[in-house]
């Protein structure tokens, strides 16, 4: 009898099972694939090491501007994705020493929901039943794959990939179309076309980055256009096979060539043959339903991390997993969606936490916002010749209190937190204004858009 179980290794998963090991509770992990999850094994991480190689290769040939001048570099392709295995490998062995560490059992296999009695949870695999008084269910994510004609053979014979299969691809092909220009799309693209590979997007919005705030999108997709990223917005793939992209757009059916095709129009929530049916948990549009507390429709159960369909990034559910488990010891924590940070990892890269321009429109709130170019920052100016990043501010128009900032530029992914402090904490341009950032760095170009405010 265990205290609880854990279905799912990723991020939600592992890190909420070593906390609850560390608190005292007999815990047991599930991971049918390899600990770490999408985000470690075939997501973010993966991506990252790519697009790092791929921003060292930008800079041996666009060099000149600063001075500096290479000739003759290259870039291995095959060796890139063998060191991201590499890194891969690090990591999923330091998230198995953690959890032996601290005393938590896993079990290499998929557990099955199987029901509940007056002594708990009921879970099964391989043939054994296990049981525990709590159960956190962090089975993850999976890319969707729309109901495209040719799409699904497409990918049967390598034509068409997902973000899995394009990350051990070892040769680069001549060109790239992308089905999607969201996170993971754009940052693929990135690498692509920073490789020398012909990139072209195809997205059935009429803008990229999904609900990025509009200003900072736009400025993204003119970066990309200047580098030769093809983008085609307001466009639906009608169907893929024999190297080519068919789509519809402004009433005419066009279509682009390809040697290869990624698929990234979103993932959905891992919850069909768990067994959440055998003991009765709400599931909505295919994601588990969980209240601000991250508890599910049946008392003891939580779910954390991408099957809940909430925020799918890894630093969500890393918060998601350890505010479960602070519930079931008996506290009282809640998630703030509003003030989770996003970014996307291209060059430049994208980062933005809280309310957009947009989402206050919708939502009918009275605030004001105003856009500030990095140039202010005198590092950003030494750093990024012919550079158009920008901050941009969102603020309560009554009570000053920040509801939002959206970067793009240099460093914009690691300064984001500072400004998810500010708006978790309901921080008033006032308060900023007292604050000291040090000089000189692009960071500080947020407390000079707060007297412009």
């Amino acid at each position: 009898m265990y205290d609880l179980i854990v279905l799912g290794g990723g991020p939600a998963g592992y890190n909420a099972a070593e906390r609850a090991a560390h608190a005292g509770m007999k815990t047991l992990l599930f991971e049918g694939k390899a600990l770490g999850g999408v985000c470690l094994n075939e997501g973010c991480v993966p991506t990252k090491t790519l697009l790092y190689s791929a921003k060292i290769y930008d800079y041996t040939k666009h060099g000149e501007a600063y001075g500096v001048t290479c000739t003759g570099s290259s870039i291995d392709h095959a060796f890139v994705v063998g060191r991201k295995d590499k890194v891969v490998g690090t990591l999923v062995s330091g998230v198995s020493g953690r959890l032996k560490k601290a005393g938590v059992e896993v079990v290499p296999a998929f557990g099955t929901i199987t029901g509940r009695g007056s002594d708990g949870f009921a879970v099964t695999a391989n043939g054994r039943e296990y049981k525990a008084s709590k159960l956190l269910i962090c089975t993850g994510s999976y890319a969707f794959v729309p109901p495209v004609p040719g799409l699904r053979e497409s990918i049967e014979s390598g034509f068409a990939m997902t973000n899995r299969e394009i990350l051990d691809m070892r040769t680069l092909p001549r060109s790239l179309v992308v089905i999607g220009g969201g996170v993971i799309g754009l940052e693929m693209a990135s690498y692509f076309n920073s490789v020398g590979v012909k990139v072209t997007v195809v997205e059935m919005l009429d803008h990229i980055a999904g609900p990025t705030d509009g200003e900072i999108s736009k400025i993204l997709l003119r970066s990309y256009q200047k580098k030769g990223v093809e983008f085609i917005l307001g466009a639906n793939v009608t169907a893929v096979g024999n190297g080519t992209v068919t789509f519809e757009k402004d009433g005419k059916t066009e279509s682009v060539p390809a040697d290869k095709v990624l698929v990234s129009i979103g993932r959905r929530a891992n919850t069909a043959g768990i067994g959440l049916e055998s003991i009765g948990v709400e599931v909505e549009r295919g994601a588990v339903v969980t209240d601000e507390y991250c508890q599910t429709s049946v008392p003891g159960v939580y779910a954390a991390g991408d099957v809940n369909g909430k925020s799918m990034l890894a630093h969500t559910a890393y918060r998601e997993g350890e505010a479960a488990l602070a519930n079931m010891l008996g506290g009282h924590e809640r998630v703030n969606y509003l003030s989770i940070p996003s970014v996307i990892y291209t060059n430049p890269e994208v980062a933005c936490v809280g309310e957009t321009s947009e989402s206050v429109k919708a939502k009918g709130l009275d605030a004001v916002s105003t856009s500030v170019t990095l140039k202010y920052s005198g590092r950003y100016i030494a750093e990024n010749e012919g550079g158009d990043g920008i901050v941009k501010l969102v603020v309560d128009k009554t009570h000053k209190t920040l509801l939002g900032v959206h970067m793009i530029g240099s460093y914009a992914s690691e300064i984001i937190y500072g400004a998810a402090m500010m708006v978790e904490k309901q921080m008033r341009t006032d308060d900023v204004k007292k604050l000291v950032f040090p000089h000189p760095t692009v960071c500080e170009v947020i407390r000079e858009a707060m007297f412009m405010i």
